[in-house]
């Protein structure tokens, strides 16, 4: 049983770092390898997104989509599981835009990822580098992902940041 949270920025390479690591660790243990996706298509653009992604991973990963009950799914999945959640800031602004209670949807999560009895790996965008935004929702946005990212860290196992695809471990 392990929790990892990788975190990097926008087409930083964290995906595939979690990806491949999730890889290792399934043939190493011959678990089921399990893509918790949390994206969904409101357009044709990120519908070929996730398309391309599901297409790129191939036929050794079985999909869950989560896009908002995350908790739940993790809590259904099994001790040999191994196990990435794609990704967290999608899935914040979908609980953002549905008005859900993002404190305990991320009680919830940090809850679930302790009694995982599995490996997992989260992946989420660090948004907390760039400037403050210009509007109230996206500044909020911002410091839930930080609130968020900051719980999540402390519950792990291990914290890896992702740049330009070079890894560094943070925890």
């Amino acid at each position: 049983m392990s929790f990892t949270l990788v975190l990097g920025g926008a087409r930083s390479g964290k995906s595939a770092f979690a990806q491949g690591a999730a890889e290792a660790r399934a043939a190493e243990t011959g678990g089921r390898l399990v893509m918790v996706a949390t994206a969904q298509a409101f357009d044709s653009e990120m519908a070929e997104r996730i398309d391309r992604h599901r297409a790129d991973r191939g036929p050794a990963w079985t999909t869950v989509e989560a896009p908002a009950d995350l908790a739940p799914a993790l809590d259904g999945l099994g001790a040999g599981d191994v196990v990435v959640v794609d990704c967290l800031t999608l899935w914040l602004s979908n609980l953002m835009l549905a008005d859900r209670d993002l404190a305990t949807a991320a009680a919830e999560l940090v809850e679930s990822t302790a009694r995982f009895p599995g490996a997992l790996w989260l992946v989420s965008n660090e948004v907390g580098f760039g400037i403050v935004p210009d509007n109230a929702r996206a500044r909020r946005f911002r410091d839930e992902a930080g609130r968020l990212h900051q719980a999540l860290a402390q519950a792990a196992d291990a914290v890896t940041l992702v740049v330009a695809g070079l890894t560094l471990r943070l925890k």
